[in-house]
């Protein structure tokens, strides 16, 4: 997919000054060159070999580029010291699954988060799991929100493989931008979050 595009409401809501930002399932960084400009310091986590490569390539040819790291680590291992950032983000990474985040997850982004900072979910899917462990939930805008795809080719291809309920409606609307509504997920308009106790 070439762009499932956050709305630029999350982005004015993140801090835009601070010292420094840990980012978690980092990816290629779609997220992580919108931080740049935001810290000193970013350190992206990503635990894949391949997506680490890419992020650091972009991160060289970025401006400000050098304020960030890209680590090895995931989101129940990060490694970091205690209390080390002021915002401990993850975009469309974190689940409660196990493997992608859970309990453990979101232990070690709060331990790395300095008392009075702030863990961020952007794009938060089980909000009701995340309530429960005193995040906060925000979203942003009610306009339609749609996935940028390549090409019509390139949406049908890859709603076949991701959203196969979808593929069929995809396949008949002969269109590159496809609505989130039609994909049935919710669009990446919205943050769950938790300031942590000074």
């Amino acid at each position: 997919m070439r762009a499932e595009r956050i709305h630029p409401a999350v982005f004015r809501w993140l801090p835009q000054s601070v010292q420094r930002i840990v980012e978690v399932g980092a990816g290629t960084g779609r997220l992580t060159l919108e931080l740049l400009g935001r810290a000193e310091e970013v350190v992206a986590v990503e635990p894949a070999a391949p997506l680490r490569d890419l992020l650091a390539q972009r991160l060289a040819r970025a401006k400000r580029g050098d304020r960030a790291r890209v680590r090895d680590g995931f989101f129940d291992d990060l490694p970091l010291p205690d209390d080390w950032a002021d915002l401990v983000v993850a975009c469309s990474a974190f689940t409660p699954e196990a493997g992608h985040g859970g309990d453990a997850g979101l232990a070690e982004m709060e331990r790395v988060c300095r008392p009075g900072g702030c863990v961020a979910i952007v794009w938060p899917n089980h909000l009701h799991w995340l309530d429960a462990r005193g995040y906060r939930y925000l979203s942003f805008g009610d306009e339609e929100m749609f996935v940028e795809f390549a090409s019509h080719a390139e949406a049908v291809e890859l709603t076949e493989i991701f959203y196969p309920d979808a593929a069929a409606d995809v396949r008949r609307g002969a269109a590159r931008r496809v609505p989130f509504a039609t994909l049935g997920v919710n669009p990446p308009r919205d943050v769950a979050f938790k300031v942590m106790p000074p």
